[in-house]
């Protein structure tokens, strides 16, 4: 775990606002991945899914969403993308972080959505595939990074899910399925 801090420090020095912003949602995220993981009792790499959850929006510095203290210049939506390329940089070591950061938005997204929907992304499924990066992925839409940041109930969730279109809340229903979380 050591390591997903240090990490962070290299590409938040200069922005102490935003920092402690991405520690607080990302210990929740954390949290939640874990408590899942032990609800669950599947067998996951725990090192994967803590590192994962602590870097997963690490890409957020280089977008543009001044309500939250991101000083970028990419849209919001690209945070993803914008962290797998961070760590990439970082060498091979980080590639299931990587895969964590660019697969975690919504309940994953396909390509079709992204050309349907004109989005700033790489005309690829970015979906999560593993089940780190699906319990990342579930437990990211518990915690939003604005309001309260308080855990939303998973009715409210659905709500939000429901608004990007069938396909992204059926992908969200399965991501629960797959928890066993009702």
């Amino acid at each position: 775990m050591e390591f997903a801090y240090t990490v962070i420090d290299c590409f938040y020095t200069g922005f102490p606002e935003l920092r402690n912003l991405l520690l607080k949602h990302s210990i929740q995220v954390k949290d939640k991945a874990l408590q899942i993981a032990a609800d669950c009792r599947m067998k996951l790499d725990l090192d994967v899914v803590v590192n994962g959850a602590l870097l997963h929006d690490i890409g957020i510095v280089r977008c543009s969403a001044p309500d939250i203290f991101c000083p970028g210049e990419l849209p919001y939506i690209a945070h993803g993308c914008a962290g797998s390329a961070m760590l990439r940089e970082l060498g091979k070591e980080f590639e299931p972080y990587a895969r964590i950061c660019e697969r975690h938005t919504g309940s994953g997204l396909t390509a079709g959505e992204i050309i349907a929907g004109n989005l700033p992304l790489p005309h690829i499924d970015l979906l999560p595939e593993t089940p780190e990066e699906k319990l990342i992925c579930l437990a990211d839409k518990f915690f939003s990074k604005s309001g309260k940041m308080e855990e939303k109930p998973l009715a409210k969730i659905r709500r939000q899910m429901a608004k990007f279109g069938v396909p992204s809340a059926e992908r969200f229903e399965e991501l629960l399925a797959f928890f066993n979380i009702r």
